[in-house]
């Protein structure tokens, strides 16, 4: 049993005292995107988690949530973010991104986004649009979910894919130099790796003021945080399940049993950040949906064989470039910065409240309470104001 299976069915077993709506059972079809193994700490993973649907193919159902599902559930206007860049950086290519993201934005009656019409943009980690990367398969998931998820946040934002040569820290690191100097207001990097002796030098790749840099919480629960989302700078985004449900908000949200926290061994604590239990920084700061089980409907043709086509992702890559997207709906990226401002204001955020992705005695490191908790920081969107 790999390590975010063993995650999912432990947080549902401590889950057990929610009401029924609140949990998902672990889905034995569950699919990492990335492999857990990497081939040293300063190479990263993606954290995509696919379910594989019901029926297969490129004219099969989309299952999963859509855009009109996720402006419902976190109050988000339907307009918003135009002259706005979102950038995700990802590891090698995905040579079938602008077709599939054409195919999502059609099927949810989201305006086109091309190369063409300049809505669209994919360069290496240079800037260059060729030579591209070699293509991966599996990377190419967590590019097809990126793309469709900052499109379901921010129809209108323009949107550009930076492609890191391979998945070591130094190439993902200049892929983030690259994206932040391209004049994006949010970079999305829906990867991580253990900490290492060496990320204090990584970390000037993610240091860029007046760009909001985003990361992955990770998808294996409640242990050591994971780099770069435990870099101060950067606003480390968590997960959630979430379930309609009959109820003022028609939503119930609860930490997912995956999504990554716990304090950073290498990263002082920010001086905006009050927690008790972590003398050091504290992983997440704000979340969004990521369970697989109540997962996003993502279109990918690229390396899934029969089961190309529509599937349901989750895992912390989809939370981070949909709140990305959130900022670019909000027009405020060159003005968030860090994490510091969502904490002034986490009352205009809907506070999490539920679910477990592992063991601390109840402790918020690992517990959705009330207030900040470490699976989903201090909550998610409610509208764009905390944005």
């Amino acid at each position: 049993m790999n390590r975010f299976r063993a995650a999912v069915i432990a947080g549902a077993l401590l889950t057990l005292g929610l009401p029924a709506t609140a949990v998902a059972a672990p889905d034995t079809a569950l699919h990492t995107a990335c492999s857990s193994a990497v081939s040293s700490t300063a190479t990263a993973r993606c954290f995509a988690v696919y379910r594989a649907p019901q029926s297969f193919g490129a004219n099969a159902t989309p299952t999963g949530f859509g855009p009109a599902d996720l402006r419902s559930a976190y109050k988000l206007p339907s307009t918003g973010g135009a002259g706005q860049t979102i950038a995700i950086v990802d590891a090698y290519d995905n040579p079938n991104a602008e077709a599939d993201l054409a195919a999502y934005r059609q099927q949810f009656g989201l305006p086109a986004c091309t190369t063409a019409n300049g809505c669209f943009k994919k360069v290496n980690q240079r800037g260059a649009a060729a030579p591209l990367p070699s293509g991966n398969s599996s990377w190419g998931v967590e590019i097809s979910l990126d793309l469709d998820m900052v499109s379901a946040a921010c129809p209108d934002c323009h949107i550009l894919l930076v492609e890191a040569d391979t998945a070591s820290t130094a190439n993902l690191g200049a892929a983030v130099d690259t994206a932040a100097a391209s004049g994006a207001s949010a970079v999305s990097n829906s990867y991580g790796s253990d900490e290492y002796n060496g990320i204090d030098v990584d970390a000037k790749h993610f240091q860029h003021p007046g760009v909001a840099i985003l990361a992955s919480s990770g998808d294996y629960g409640f242990q050591q945080a994971s780099f770069p989302a435990s870099l101060s700078n950067v606003i480390a985004v968590g997960g959630t399940s979430l379930v309609k449900a009959d109820n003022a908000r028609g939503w119930t949200e609860t930490a997912w049993s995956g999504a990554g926290s716990g304090c950073s061994a290498w990263i002082p604590k920010p001086a905006w950040q009050h927690d008790a239990n972590c003398g050091m920084r504290t992983v997440a700061d704000v979340a969004a949906v990521a369970d697989p089980n109540t997962g996003l409907a993502v279109y990918d043709t690229f390396g899934l064989g029969s089961q190309a086509g529509w599937i349901v992702v989750g895992g912390t890559s989809a939370s981070s470039p949909f709140i990305a997207g959130v900022i670019g709906l909000a027009g405020n990226g060159s003005e968030l910065g860090d994490a510091s401002s969502l904490y002034a204001h986490a009352e205009k955020l809907f506070d999490v409240v539920g679910g477990s992705n592992g063991y601390c005695g109840g402790d918020y490191l690992c517990t959705g309470l009330a207030g900040y908790d470490a699976p989903t920081g201090v909550g998610t969107p409610n509208g764009i104001g905390a944005f």
